[in-house]
C-alpha cells in the first residue's frame, strides 16, 4: 500500500477522508499503518490532543504487529510533540522510530526519523549530525520514499549552517537542494529553493547577484499572476544594502502588505513586521 500517495498535505483533512476510505479496504498492518496517518491529519491541523487520541488508540492494537506500523506509531507521536513545541519529548519517539526501522530495513523511515530528528533539534549541532546520517542513507538507496525526502534534508542542512554563520557551506547545499527539486521538477519548491540561494547570497555580501535573483523571481510570480512577500522583503534589503534607500521603500511596502496577512507571520515575526513598518515609512 501506498500512503504517501494518498497524502495531500495542504488539505489534512481531504486526507483523512482517503485514509478513512482505505480502511475499509485494507486488514492488518495497512490498517494500522493507516491510523497513524489519520493522527498525523489531526497534528497537521493543530489538533494535538485529538492526534493523541488517535495514537493511544493505535499503541492499544501494536502488540504482535510488524515493525512498519510500529516505526509509523513512533513517528506521528514524535510529530504530534514536536508540532506542538515539545522537542525533547519529540526527539525520544524519533530516536525509537530510527532504531527500530534500522534494526528492519525500512531504509525510507528510517530517513524520514533521521529527517525529523534534526527538525527537532533546530539550528544544534545535533541537526547537523542527523542530516548528515539521514541524506548518506538516502542518496546510497534506491528507496523512494527516502530519495524523496533528500531536497528537504538538504534545504534543512543549509539553513543550520546558515543559522550557525556557516554561509559558504549553507549556499553549496542550497544550490544541491535547488538541483534536487528542479530534477523533481517541483515548480512551487524551485522557486523556494532560489529565494534561498539568494538569501544566502545577500548573507555573504554579494548584494547585486542576490538583486538579480529575487527581482527574476518576482517577475515570475508577477507573470504567473501571483506574488510573495518574502520577495519582496528580500528585494528591499539588498537595494537597502547596496544604498538605494529610496528605491527600496515600495518593496518593502509591498512585502509589509502581504506578510501582515499571513497569521503565522504576524504571531512570530513581530519585530521582523514592525521592521518593515518602519522601512516602508510607515510607522
Amino acid at each position: 500500500m501506498d500512503i504517501d500517495a494518498l497524502w495531500e498535505y495542504a488539505d489534512p483533512a481531504a486526507s483523512e477522508s482517503r485514509f478513512i476510505q482505505a480502511l475499509a479496504e485494507t486488514t492488518g498492518d495497512d490498517q494500522l499503518e493507516l491510523l497513524s496517518q489519520i493522527a498525523r491529519t489531526f497534528s497537521l491541523r493543530g489538533r494535538f490532543a485529538e492526534a493523541h487520541e488517535r495514537l493511544d488508540q493505535l499503541e492499544a492494537q501494536l502488540n504482535g504487529a510488524s515493525e512498519r506500523p510500529q516505526v509509523r506509531y513512533y513517528l506521528e507521536r514524535g510529530r504530534t510533540h514536536n508540532a506542538a513545541g515539545e522537542h525533547e519529548m519529540a526527539s525520544y519517539f524519533f530516536n525509537q522510530a530510527w532504531e527500530l526501522a534500522s534494526q528492519a530495513g525500512l531504509v525510507g523511515l528510517a530517513v524520514d526519523a533521521a529527517h525529523m530528528l534534526a527538525i527537532s533539534n533546530p539550528g544544534s549541532e545535533q541537526a547537523l549530525v542527523w542530516n548528515q546520517r539521514g541524506l548518506a542513507l538516502a542518496r546510497n538507496s534506491d528507496d523512494p520514499k527516502a530519495q524523496a525526502l533528500i531536497p528537504a534534508m538538504l534545504n534543512n542542512a543549509a539553513w543550520d549552517f546558515h543559522e550557525r554563520g556557516k554561509f559558504a557551506e549553507a549556499l553549496a547545499l542550497f544550490k544541491e537542494a535547488e538541483q534536487a527539486w528542479i530534477a523533481r521538477e517541483r515548480p512551487r519548491q524551485i522557486q523556494i529553493a532560489r529565494w534561498s540561494v539568494a538569501r544566502c547570497l545577500r548573507s555573504l555580501g554579494e548584494y547585486q547577484q542576490a538583486l538579480d535573483l529575487q527581482q527574476t523571481l518576482a517577475a515570475e510570480l508577477q507573470a504567473a499572476e501571483q506574488s510573495d512577500g518574502f520577495v519582496f522583503e528580500e528585494i528591499g534589503e539588498n537595494l537597502a544594502a547596496l544604498g538605494e534607500h529610496e528605491a527600496a521603500k515600495p518593496y518593502f511596502e509591498q512585502a509589509l502588505n502581504a506578510l501582515a496577512q499571513d497569521p503565522w507571520f504576524v504571531q512570530h515575526e513581530a519585530a521582523r513586521l514592525l521592521n518593515l513598518k518602519i522601512r516602508a515609512g510607515k510607522a
